[in-house]
């Protein structure tokens, strides 16, 4: 009987050796499954680290103020209109002068010629010889006429001659572009004979204020 029971004591000090060696094993075992798992966990946050990096790059690349970046489809947008687009830099603009907008090279608001007169008739009324003339300005061609009109303004008027004042004139007076001296009474003559012809002349009053010297312009 003693024999059987030594025997049941040491099958259980066995079998508690046994088990407090599996125990050791299982606990070995466990320790490098512990420390992967670890390494994982710090492999997997390893990214939210290089986000920040890369969050922290993309901050520092970022382009400055006023610059406009390139949107996703590689295409730049289009910056805002300016205020002071073409169009309305365009309605600002002031019309050119001239018919249909266009600058024609021409004053449209000559002043009134102080030395040039067209000449329509004459009158000795008063006693004294006197041209009835009218003032005006040099107005704007057209692409058909020969020349710029003479625009007369305003009404009839009378200035003085002088009986031996100096006169040239030109065609249709006498047949030359170029002007020729002429008398003064063969001027008046064909006044007498061409009333109201409204030719354009080019004079001078002298000291008693009489004109002293008339030349004729010539127009085409």
């Amino acid at each position: 009987m003693m024999i059987t029971h030594r025997r049941r004591q040491t099958a259980f000090r066995t079998l508690a050796l046994t088990a407090w060696a599996a125990g050791v094993l299982a606990l070995t075992a466990c320790s490098p499954t512990s420390s992967d798992a670890e390494g994982t966990a710090a492999a997997t946050s390893s990214p939210a680290k290089g986000e920040n990096s890369a969050e922290a790059t993309a901050s520092a690349k970022a382009l400055p103020a006023g610059k406009v970046s390139a949107s996703p489809d590689g295409k730049v947008p289009s910056p805002p209109a300016s205020a002071t687009s073409p169009k309305a830099s365009a309605a600002g603009s002031p019309a050119a002068a001239g018919t249909g907008g266009e600058d024609d090279g021409c004053d449209h608001k000559m002043p009134i010629s102080p030395d040039e007169i067209a000449v329509y008739r004459y009158t000795p009324e008063g006693g004294s010889l006197s041209l009835i003339i009218r003032h005006g300005n040099w107005g704007c061609g057209t692409p058909d006429s020969d020349g710029a009109p003479f625009e007369t303004v305003g009404k009839e008027t009378y200035l003085p001659l002088d009986q031996a004042a100096y006169i040239t004139v030109t065609d249709p007076i006498v047949a030359s572009t170029e002007n020729q001296p002429i008398g003064v009474q063969e001027f008046l003559d064909w006044l007498e004979a061409h009333p109201d012809s409204g030719l354009v002349f080019q004079y001078h009053l002298g000291a008693d204020g009489a004109i002293d010297n008339l030349e004729q312009i010539f127009t085409p």
